[in-house]
């Protein structure tokens, strides 16, 4: 249906105008996939990839601030991002549509309360770098929640980032858009080749969600991030109340 389509380019391109400011995109994908008719599982799946090329493209805007990267190594970085993302899309791809119907309302709530405590969390900056005993488990773990459920990736990466001694905020945005990149496009291969990608959707999406990154990163010098950061958070309350009424949990 025309309506169908209608609100999926909606919900994509201002999923892309979102995360090329301020992140949340996917609190608008996996709804409007959802309430189209598509299973959960494979909403997450399709929403995640209509989201990569933001992803691939604002690591290649920022891609010179790795040069400035001292204590953190991307080999390290990368390889920890691709298993995390590897493990956390074999978990979506085992997850039963049922179980997974009933996680949703509390990754969207666990997502939205990352974004309410930002701020706070980005802020915790170390003054100086850990080692990689340290810094390997914990990129992994959140590549796993990365590539499992996408939803507040980008802040949990720089608060992870702060707290692991990348001094600069720059460069701890660009490895955040790194980690995403390629954590996200692992995990789609896997999605994939399980069958969940529901491709017309995916491709309109793709197409709305690269339009909204551009318009949303031209518009993001006239509008103030905190108004964004309330509208987010709005949405994402919003969306998990929708979704515990829905599954009755």
């Amino acid at each position: 249906m025309i309506w169908e389509w209608g609100l999926l380019f909606v919900a994509a391109f201002f999923a892309g105008a979102l995360n090329s400011v301020a992140g949340g995109g996917s609190f608008l994908t996996l709804p409007a996939l959802v309430l189209v008719g598509v299973p959960p599982v494979a909403a997450n799946a399709t929403g995640t990839l209509a989201l990569l090329p933001g992803y691939i493209a604002g690591a290649w805007a920022l891609r010179h601030e790795v040069k400035n990267l001292k204590h953190v190594s991307i080999k390290l970085l990368t390889m920890t991002s691709v298993v995390g993302g590897v493990i956390g899309a074999l978990l979506l791809l085992w997850t039963p549509s049922a179980v997974f119907d009933v996680l949703i309302p509390w990754l969207l709530l666990a997502a939205t309360l990352l974004f309410i405590l930002a701020p706070r969390l980005v802020s915790k900056r170390r003054a100086g770098p850990v080692g990689p005993i340290i810094t390997a488990p914990v990129i992994l773990a959140v590549a796993v929640y990365g590539g499992y459920f996408n939803g507040g990736l980008g802040i949990l990466l720089l608060a992870v980032f702060g707290v692991l001694g990348v001094g600069s905020l720059h460069v701890a945005n660009c490895l955040k858009n790194v980690v995403s990149a390629l954590l996200t496009a692992i995990a789609v291969i896997i999605y994939i080749a399980g069958g969940l990608i529901y491709w017309p959707q995916a491709i309109w999406m793709m197409v709305a969600g690269t339009l909204g990154g551009y318009v949303g990163a031209r518009a993001s010098r006239h509008v103030p991030v905190q108004y964004l950061r309330w509208g987010i958070i709005a949405i994402g309350l919003l969306m998990t109340a929708f979704f515990f009424m829905r599954y009755g949990v």
